[in-house]
């Protein structure tokens, strides 16, 4: 086998994966959208521990995945009455990051919403939100990376 015949099909091997890859990303979303979360992240991390040395390309997309998959399932949407102000932190240091965004959203009216603008999965900051505010705020993904992510918190009405 000549040297651009190996190299021919080792991408057909790498093309091949791609696309196995992309396959069951789509699949594991499908089942997390479902209610089968938890199965969809043992299945993507047994994924991404398979894939890791042989191409961190499509482990870094399982990576992301793994992302998408740990979000909760939004059972029900809150109707918001205005449009959100965007929040967008990326500029800032991460250690002024959670405080200037609790104090924006402390000053929502019920209804209001912002739409976070961030860097990474800002994820540990709903289960913050969740810790100080339980269910007094929404959390809905408009926007899941890789590199922007975008979240609409908001106010929600009294119980």
């Amino acid at each position: 086998m000549t040297d651009t015949d190996m190299r021919a099909e080792l991408e057909a091997v790498a093309a091949s994966l791609r696309s196995l890859n992309r396959l069951l990303i789509l699949a594991l979303k499908a089942l997390h959208d479902r209610g089968e979360g938890d199965l969809a992240c043992r299945i993507a991390a047994d994924a991404w521990s398979v894939v890791r040395k042989a191409s961190t390309q499509e482990a870094d997309r399982l990576h992301g995945a793994l992302h998408y998959l740990v979000r909760p399932l939004n059972q029900k949407k809150e109707t918001f009455m205005s449009e959100p102000q965007h929040l967008d932190v990326r500029a800032l240091p991460p250690p002024q990051r959670h405080a200037l965004i609790f104090e924006a959203c402390g000053k929502l009216e019920t209804g209001d919403a912002v739409l976070l603008v961030n860097d990474h999965d800002p994820k540990p900051l709903y289960y913050q939100f969740e810790a100080e505010y339980p269910g007094r705020f929404s959390w809905d993904y408009v926007e899941s990376g890789p590199d922007v992510w975008k979240v609409r918190i908001g106010r929600k009405q009294a119980a």
